[in-house]
């Protein structure tokens, strides 16, 4: 088994989702279900199959989310030194033309988002 890098923020994130669908969602989707099943015919009514597919991604988010925790490499970034661009590292790049500044930090993949200055550890 590979063990995920993510930083203490990306990992709280995802216990704080995984928290949302078991207690929220989950039983959301329970009741949705419950109440399509009872307007009768399940083979023609759209909304038990709809409540079926989210009950199916919720599940499966549920399993993934489980799955990487499981395997989850918290770094404490703060204890990173040295010139390396490597995980938990900060970088600044110019662009030679423009003179433009951008700053991103590298993260495990799932806290990954290029508009809040965050690249994947993983990205080419």
């Amino acid at each position: 088994m590979d063990r995920i890098p993510m930083t203490a923020e990306g990992h709280a994130a995802l216990q704080s989702e995984l928290k949302t669908l078991k207690s929220v969602e989950r039983p959301n989707i329970i009741a949705a279900i419950a109440e399509a099943r009872a307007h009768g015919d399940l083979s023609e009514n759209a909304e038990y199959h709809a409540a079926k597919e989210k009950q199916s991604f919720i599940e499966g988010r549920i399993a993934e989310i489980d799955d990487k925790l499981a395997r989850a490499d918290v770094i404490d970034v703060s204890k990173l030194t040295g010139g390396k661009v490597r995980f938990g590292a900060t970088v600044t790049l110019i662009d030679v033309d423009t003179e433009e500044e951008s700053t991103y930090k590298i993260v495990g993949e799932d806290e990954a988002s290029v508009k809040d200055g965050k690249i994947s550890i993983t990205s080419p």
